[in-house]
């Protein structure tokens, strides 16, 4: 961003401003991978797991960023899955491979990651990352330093991944007219192959490093959707450069119901300002609603996961991903050229999304957002309020917008303005009079128990107790009788007779010849 751009950033966006200064001025990265400290973990001092963390961070820097956060050896292991997956992807891409070759690749590409020494050199010379797999050794050898468990969900991931990719490139290569999805339904199906796979690896992966609880690994309609949401707003953000590049992932099934014979046909009514210009937008229109169709799900995702680092790692991009639809809806320049936030707007979001309940207000205010540019004459403007308005129920469920927690205080607060805080209120008052009468009901009960007994209860005196005290007379007769006869003893000596008793003898302990003595 250059110096221009950051005064018009300041006057016409204020607080991406102060986001961004922010960001620049305090933000440090919570680990660093190079470090020696961290070798354990990152595996940086070997040599072929360095170079993987460059291709990490030159495939994308900012997707680097946020693996290089991660917790302990999580960040080695999605570092290494990310790279897998992208020499995949590479290889599918390439449109300079005939399908001869590329098939035999990529429905064997799983074996190769336990193939030492595997490279592949054959990509076409301008393809982005050619390089990794031509040096795709160092990825292999570091496959084989990885925990058994994690080695094997990303095999088995990669092995499930390729074979959707082969089926769509050998159709694409063998179709005898231009290759389009026709369907929502493939089009869901070619999501779930490249991004919903995805998702359920990464689950799977934070539980086999127990970052996350085990049962998270079990969660594929949630995982699923996280991935749909992500694939689908590229897909739709990309729509001119993809066109210009001759790949079509826009179902038919949607821009063919508003008239159109071809994708490019769509950019032509935009750049030609043609009447059916306005068919165009409601076809984008439709393409944002399949996509806002999955933000329930992530939301639902996101508060299941418990670890910090995680939560950033999947957080930051679903938040990316409502934010660029927003920018993306009824916006003419999707049929011209790329389209992407603004920089300041993404690094605010970067900072915001810490936890699940400001994640869920974005969601809300970008889906708010989006309702309001929508026009009441587009055919998908009822189902696009409903999708804005199940997003907004969930938010209000989980978190509702006018109860406050203040953390000095430990308190919670309501927000009178609200008619809702009356319903509380009132649902307290009368929670506080159910307790009150069942108190006085209860006391009431208690002072008549007392009065009047119960003729359900045995009232005589057990016989145990009739023994008991029996027994302890007896033994106070019989210790009493002990102490008289030791004072006896003690007083008149061993020959004490009970005639004795009356006597003046006391302090006449010594008897000579029968007599009794005086002292």
């Amino acid at each position: 961003m250059g110096k221009l751009q950051q005064l018009q950033l300041l006057f016409t966006h204020p607080t991406e401003f102060v986001a961004l200064a922010q960001y620049w001025l305090y933000h440090e990265p919570k680990r660093d991978i190079t470090s020696p400290q961290e070798f354990k973990t990152s595996g940086y001092d070997r040599e072929s797991m360095k170079r993987c963390w460059f291709f990490l961070e030159k495939t994308s820097r900012s997707f680097a960023a946020v693996i290089k956060e991660l917790d302990g050896d999580l960040a080695r292991v999605i570092c290494l899955f990310y790279l897998v997956l992208r020499g995949l992807d590479t290889i599918e891409d390439d449109m300079t491979l005939s399908d001869e070759i590329k098939q035999p690749i990529l429905r064997t590409f799983h074996q190769k990651l336990s193939l030492e020494g595997w490279t592949f050199d054959g990509c076409g010379p301008y393809e982005k990352d050619r390089q990794l797999l031509v040096e795709f050794d160092n990825v292999i050898t570091e496959m084989g330093h990885l925990d058994p468990l994690c080695r094997e969900v990303i095999t088995d991931i990669t092995h499930k991944m390729e074979t959707g990719m082969a089926d769509f490139a050998h159709r694409a290569a063998t179709s005898k007219t231009i290759p389009y999805l026709s369907t929502i339904t493939e089009y869901d199906l070619y999501c779930h192959y490249v991004a919903g796979l995805v998702g359920e690896g990464l689950s799977r992966l934070f539980a086999a490093t127990e970052k996350e609880r085990p049962w998270i690994a079990d969660q594929l309609v949630l995982s699923n959707s996280m991935g749909l949401l992500l694939q689908k707003t590229n897909i739709l953000r990309d729509f001119r450069e993809d066109v210009d590049e001759r790949r079509y992932f826009w179902p038919q099934e949607i821009w063919g119901s508003y008239g159109f014979k071809r994708p490019e046909d769509l950019c032509l009514a935009v750049e030609k300002q043609t009447v059916d210009e306005q068919k165009a937008m409601w076809a984008l229109s439709h393409m944002t609603l399949n996509a806002l169709s999955h933000c329930v799900d992530a939301l639902d995702y996101l508060v299941l996961l418990k670890n910090q680092s995680v939560f950033n790692f999947c957080a930051i991009p679903a938040v990316m991903a409502i934010a660029t639809l927003e920018v993306c809806f009824m916006n003419r320049d999707i049929f011209l050229k790329n389209v992407k936030i603004r920089k300041g707007e993404a690094v605010k979001l970067i900072m915001q999304a810490t936890n699940p309940m400001t994640v869920a207000y974005r969601f809300r205010d970008y889906a708010r957002a989006i309702h309001r540019k929508a026009s009441p004459s587009d055919p998908n403007f009822l189902a696009l309020a409903v999708m804005c308005g199940k997003i907004e129920a969930w938010v209000e469920h989980h978190y509702p917008t006018f109860v406050t927690f203040t953390k000095e205080s430990k308190t919670i607060e309501y927000n009178t303005e609200d008619p809702r805080s009356l319903i509380i209120k009132r649902d307290h008052e009368l929670e506080k009079e159910k307790v009150r009468r069942e108190r006085g009901a209860n006391l009431q009960k208690g002072e008549l128990e007392r009065l009047v007994p119960d003729r359900h209860v045995d009232q005589s005196i057990p016989w145990q107790l009739y023994v008991f005290v029996l027994g302890a007379f007896a033994f106070l007769l019989v210790f009493t009788g002990m102490v008289v006869l030791v004072s006896l003893w003690y007083f008149y000596g061993d020959d004490w007779t009970w005639k004795d008793l009356g006597t003046q003898s006391i302090g006449l302990g010594i008897q000579r010849d029968g007599n009794v003595v005086r002292q």
